[in-house]
C-alpha cells in the first residue's frame, strides 16, 4: 500500500471580494456543524440575514490582511506543506474544509500518484465539532462517494504532545524575549456551549463549571474543546515558568446570542486595561496559521480595544505557520504513523 499525507485547514474565500466572501461564508456557515440547528433555522439564519448583511463588512476586514500573494492562511499552509514534504518520504497534499482548495481535490491529488492509503492531519491542535469533527466527517462521506479504495487514518487532537508544547512554548519566549509584560492572553476560538456538551461522550459528565477541565482522566476530555484549551495553557505555563496570575486563558469570535465558551477575549482585554494593565501580550493556540481571527481581530481590533481603556503595549505573538520545527512536529506524526510508534505527551 502507497501511503500518503493530506494537511487540512479551515480555508478563505478566494478574494477579499464581498462575492467572493459571501460565497465562502455561505458554504462554512451552512454547515450543520459549524451552526448545528435545524437546517430551516440554519437556512433562515444564514441564508435570510447573515449572508444579506455580513459578506460586506467580512470582505473589508479580509483586505486589511490580505497579502500580494494571496489569503495569509492560504499562502502561511501552503508554505507549511512544503516544508513538511521536505522532511517525510511520502507525498503531501493540502486542502481546505470550506473554499476551492477543496478535500475531494486533495485526496484525488494523493490518488493520482497512487496512494492507497492516506493519513489526514486536521490543522488543530484541539479537537472542536465545528473544526476537526467537520473534516472527519466530510472525508468519510467522500471516500464513500468517490474514493472507496481508500484507506483513511484519523490523527487525534495534537494539543498535548510534547514537541507540540516544545514549539508552542518557544514561540512565544522568542517573541517575548527581552520584553516587559504585565500579563499574557491565552486566547483560542470560541464555541458554543452547547458544542461541549454534544461532544461530551459520557453523556452528561462535562458540567460546563471549569472543574471538570482540570479532573484527571475523564474520558469526555478526548473530545472536549475546553478541557483541551485549558490544559494547553497549563503546559505551556508550566514549560515557561509562568507565575499564577500573569496568565489567562480566553475565547475569541462569538456568532449569535447563544451562551460561548467564556471569559470573551474582548471583554478581558477591555476589563484588563481598565483595571491599570499597561502591557499585555497575546498568543492564539486554537490556530496554526495566521489569519483573519488573528491578523484582524486580535492585532487589529484587539490592540484597539486595548489602548482606548489606557493601555500601553500590546504585543501580538504569530501563529506557528510555517516554522521549520512545527513542520518537524507533523513529520513526527507522519513517523510515528509509519512505525505505529506512540507519541510522547504531557
Amino acid at each position: 500500500m502507497k501511503r500518503g499525507i493530506l494537511l487540512v485547514n479551515l480555508g478563505s474565500p478566494d478574494s477579499p471580494n464581498p462575492k467572493d466572501v459571501k460565497r465562502y461564508l455561505g458554504e462554512f456557515l451552512m454547515d450543520e456543524r459549524v451552526i448545528d440547528v435545524p437546517l430551516w433555522a440554519r437556512n433562515l439564519l444564514v441564508k435570510g440575514i447573515i449572508l444579506n448583511t455580513r459578506p460586506k463588512a467580512s470582505a473589508k476586514a479580509y483586505k486589511k490582511i490580505w497579502w500580494d500573494e494571496g489569503s495569509p492562511l492560504i499562502v502561511l499552509s501552503e508554505r507549511l506543506q512544503e516544508k513538511v514534504q521536505e522532511l517525510v518520504d511520502y507525498p503531501v497534499a493540502l486542502a481546505m474544509r470550506y473554499g476551492s482548495m477543496a478535500i475531494k481535490n486533495g485526496l484525488q491529488e494523493l490518488v493520482d500518484k497512487g496512494c492507497t492509503e492516506i493519513k489526514t492531519i486536521p490543522l488543530y491542535p484541539q479537537f472542536a465539532m465545528a473544526t476537526t469533527e467537520t473534516i472527519d466527517v466530510k472525508v468519510d462521506e467522500l471516500v464513500a462517494e468517490y474514493f472507496p479504495q481508500l484507506k483513511i487514518t484519523r490523527t487525534p487532537a495534537f494539543y498535548h504532545r510534547e514537541d507540540y508544547i516544545n514549539v508552542l512554548s518557544k514561540s512565544i519566549a522568542e517573541k517575548l524575549d527581552g520584553l516587559d509584560y504585565e500579563h499574557i492572553l491565552f486566547s483560542y476560538h470560541g464555541v458554543p456551549e452547547r458544542h461541549i456538551r454534544k461532544s461530551d461522550i459520557t453523556n452528561g459528565n462535562c458540567k460546563m463549571n471549569g472543574k471538570c477541565c482540570f479532573k484527571k482522566g475523564s474520558p469526555q476530555h478526548e473530545f472536549c474543546y475546553r478541557h483541551q484549551c485549558e490544559i494547553t495553557t497549563v503546559n505551556v505555563a508550566k514549560k515557561l515558568g509562568l507565575k499564577n496570575g500573569t496568565y489567562s486563558t480566553t475565547f475569541q469570535s462569538r456568532l449569535g446570542f447563544d451562551p460561548w465558551l467564556k471569559p470573551y477575549t474582548d471583554r478581558t482585554i477591555e476589563r484588563m486595561g481598565k483595571a491599570g494593565t499597561k502591557k499585555m501580550a497575546i498568543v492564539t493556540p486554537a490556530f496554526v496559521s495566521d489569519c483573519l481571527e488573528t491578523l484582524e481581530e486580535i492585532a487589529m481590533e484587539g490592540e484597539e480595544i486595548f489602548h482606548e481603556v489606557g493601555g500601553e503595549e500590546f504585543t501580538v505573538i504569530p501563529c506557528l505557520n510555517d516554522r521549520e520545527d512545527f513542520a518537524q512536529v507533523l513529520a513526527n506524526m507522519v513517523e510515528e504513523w509509519a512505525t505505529t510508534k506512540k507519541p510522547l505527551t504531557v
